[in-house]
């Protein structure tokens, strides 16, 4: 590419940033403060990132409530519910335990960002304890915080994230992606118009 500079080394990524501005450094916390307390508890969605020998991989998850129960300042636990059963960021986490949570809350340009260890439970008391609406999840991820931290909100504020726009007419959804993957022979409309009530009872 004509004019292309590539950026390979930290100390040439350091030469074009610079130092990061104080607020960046000091905001690092190891443990839930009370205050990430509050926005980690106001959070019903999260984005799971986790790694395995296969590669990267970044999950949606979210809940009717809190994303994730907090058990001290330094545990949180995220309830496997209902879903797919690929389980790609299970195997990536019984294999190296590295995560990575991003909390979004609805209406608020703030990201809460939370780097750790990772670990999967099945036993009876944890999927007991972690039962909801009389379902039981399959598994929990126990996370042990390492680094907690806001992140800058120029990207939810740039993308308008909380605008309340509508959903692009022209996107193609869940059930044409299956036809195209699979020439016909799964998805369609019929998946689409069965996909609500399929979720509303599978949703736990």
């Amino acid at each position: 590419m004509t004019g292309a500079v590539k950026i390979d080394t930290e100390a040439a990524l350091d030469a074009l940033y610079g130092t990061p501005k104080a607020p960046s450094l000091v905001k690092v916390s190891d443990h839930l403060t009370p205050e990430y307390r509050a926005w980690v508890e106001a959070a019903p969605f999260v984005a799971l990132a986790t790694v395995g020998p296969e590669g990267l991989d970044c999950s949606p998850r979210g809940d009717d409530g809190m994303a994730v129960t907090i058990e001290d300042a330094r545990t949180l636990v995220l309830p496997d519910r209902r879903g797919n059963d690929r389980i790609d960021s299970l195997r990536n986490v019984v294999r190296d335990p590295r995560v990575a949570l991003m909390f979004l809350i609805p209406g608020s340009p703030t990201v809460i960002r939370v780097n750790g260890l990772g670990a999967v439970y099945a036993g009876a008391d944890d999927l007991a304890r972690y039962a909801h609406r009389g379902a039981q999840p399959r598994s929990i991820l126990r996370i042990t915080t390492r680094e907690v931290y806001f992140q800058c909100a120029r990207a939810v504020m740039r993308a308008g994230l909380w605008s309340g726009r509508a959903v692009p007419e022209n996107l193609p959804s869940p059930g044409d992606i299956l036809a195209a993957q699979t020439d016909g022979n799964v998805g369609g409309p019929q998946y689409d118009a069965d996909w609500p009530e399929r979720a509303a009872k599978t949703m736990w």
